[in-house]
């Protein structure tokens, strides 16, 4: 059996906001980044090596490209700094 991943849904709908979309205005490069990851990205190597069952679900290889891609466009390349900001509101500051 294959290994699972923590969810991971961009289109889940929340309370409120009513959308993790009301969060990022139109036309931000996070969509275009989601955008590309999702569709343009062939990520079959990297899910293939998850095969291991045991342990806490990883995060989806999809969410952590994503994260790269963008904390790379906004020359942000410490992970540590990545860290700090994927743990707050960074989206919103820029």
């Amino acid at each position: 059996m294959s290994k699972t991943f923590r969810p991971w849904d961009v289109d889940q709908v929340w309370l409120l906001p009513p959308s993790i979309q009301d969060l990022v205005p139109s036309g931000h490069v996070a969509h275009f980044v989601r955008d590309t990851v999702r569709t343009g990205l062939d990520l079959s190597a990297i899910m293939d090596v998850y095969d291991e069952e045991r342990g806490f679900p990883p995060y989806h290889p999809g969410m952590m490209v994503g994260l790269l891609l963008y904390a790379y466009s906004q020359g942000v390349y410490s992970s540590r700094k990545i860290a700090r900001a994927a743990r707050s509101d960074w989206i919103l500051r820029r």
